[in-house]
């Protein structure tokens, strides 16, 4: 077991040696023994990233045109309010921008801050699409929130915004060719 630091000590790194080499190893007279440092990692006075309820925009790139950005979070999670368990989902989120886009850090700590929130599912997809729209007033933006089992159930949620007044370009329709795959019959 090993032996705690007096209070108000730094902890340092323990050195580990490593076991006697095998006998083919000493007789080449290769290195008899690696050095390794063992300790524990200091937790920085700044952490890199925490989880946030802000979301940061930046100016749409191509405002002229209607273009899908599309996110996919497959790493969503939440917990019950009721039973406490932790909740597991795939978000999908389409999205055309009007003058704003939402930035993907910001977007990625928004969704990680609710990993310590009880919310229903219905309301954890509804409330991320109502910020969104505040944040960006998009043309349009679809969520999908594909929930994963829970007592045998999956939950789907899908909801959508779309701007006063845009209407989608018609979608154009190509003609279907077969898949070439460079390989001869």
């Amino acid at each position: 077991m090993a032996k705690k630091a007096p209070a108000g000590a730094a902890a340092s790194p323990k050195k580990n040696t490593a076991a006697k080499p095998s006998a083919p190893a000493r007789k080449a007279g290769k290195a008899a023994q690696a050095t390794v440092d063992v300790g524990t990692r200091a937790k920085p006075a700044n952490p890199p990233s925490v989880p946030s309820k802000h979301l940061d925009v930046f100016p749409n790139p191509a405002p002229e045109r209607d273009f899908v950005i599309q996110f996919q979070i497959p790493e969503f999670t939440c917990f019950c309010p009721l039973t406490g368990q932790p909740d597991f989902a795939h978000f999908t989120i389409d999205c055309i921008a009007d003058k704003q886009c939402i930035e993907l850090k910001s977007l990625k700590m928004y969704m990680w801050s609710y990993r310590n929130e009880g919310a229903f599912h219905e309301k954890v997809t509804n409330d991320i699409l109502t910020d969104m729209v505040k944040a960006i007033n998009p043309r349009f933006l679809r969520i999908t929130a594909k929930w994963y089992v829970r007592g045998g159930i999956y939950t789907n949620v899908v909801v959508e915004h779309r701007k006063k007044g845009w209407k989608p370009a018609p979608k154009v329709e190509l003609p279907s060719h077969s898949q070439e795959t460079g390989l001869l019959g």
